[in-house]
């Protein structure tokens, strides 16, 4: 699962490149800072949907726990689960995550630091991208959650289970206005051809240790 990414483009960049598909993203006076490291339970970017366009604000990640569920989920793998069938459903529901690159971890420790390698991943053009994600609202706020899917063959060499719902041009649209079925065509692996492996680097807390992930 895919459990840190970063955002480090301003909200002027996004209202740019998502309002080409999504017409006028309103963020209001937002003002976001570079989010370079972005856990579970973190504040991060989400655009949802308007009814002329959309809007870009803040929530924290991890969909609240519910049922059997003891902690809040950060991945969405199974589509048929009746947990998730209303809010995939529903375009008021959906939303996405801007997101500059993200993260696996690689099976194995570092030799030298003993903590598993950080593989990060982006698009080969360096432009924001999106992940498909699900939110709902709280008592304490909005909370958040995104899709996985079977790995491409670059992200699959190093995390062979999933990676995320990776967005770009019509199918943020599609993603945040359409009906399910046309939501839905576009879960599937990235092309691999549009993405690269970039330089790995470690990210802490605020502590300088490795935070806790939820499962």
């Amino acid at each position: 699962m895919c459990n840190l990414y970063r955002m480090t483009s301003n909200a002027d960049a996004i209202r740019q490149l998502f309002g080409a598909a999504l017409g006028e993203v309103d963020a209001g006076d937002l003002n976001l800072a570079s989010f370079e490291a972005i856990y579970p339970d973190y504040e991060a970017p989400v655009v949802i949907a308007q009814q002329h366009g959309a809007s870009l604000g803040l929530m924290r990640w991890g969909w609240p726990p519910f049922g059997e569920v003891k902690r809040p989920v950060t991945n969405v793998r199974n589509l048929a689960s009746p947990m998730w069938r209303s809010a995939l459903r529903d375009p008021a529901r959906r939303c996405l995550v801007p997101v500059t690159a993200f993260c696996e971890y690689g099976a194995a420790p570092d030799p030298v630091t003993r903590r598993k390698r950080q593989h990060w991943f982006a698009l080969k053009s360096g432009d924001p991208f999106a992940f498909a994600g699900i939110w709902r609202p709280g008592e304490e706020g909005a909370r958040f959650a995104f899709l996985t899917c079977e790995p491409n063959e670059l992200v699959g060499a190093v995390h062979p289970k999933a990676m995320p719902v990776m967005l770009v041009g019509q199918a943020l649209r599609a993603w945040l206005h359409g009906d399910w079925e046309q939501a839905r065509a576009w879960v599937t692996p990235f092309p691999d051809n549009a993405m690269c492996a970039l330089p790995g680097r470690g990210a802490t807390d605020a502590t300088g240790t490795q935070p806790s992930l939820f499962d």
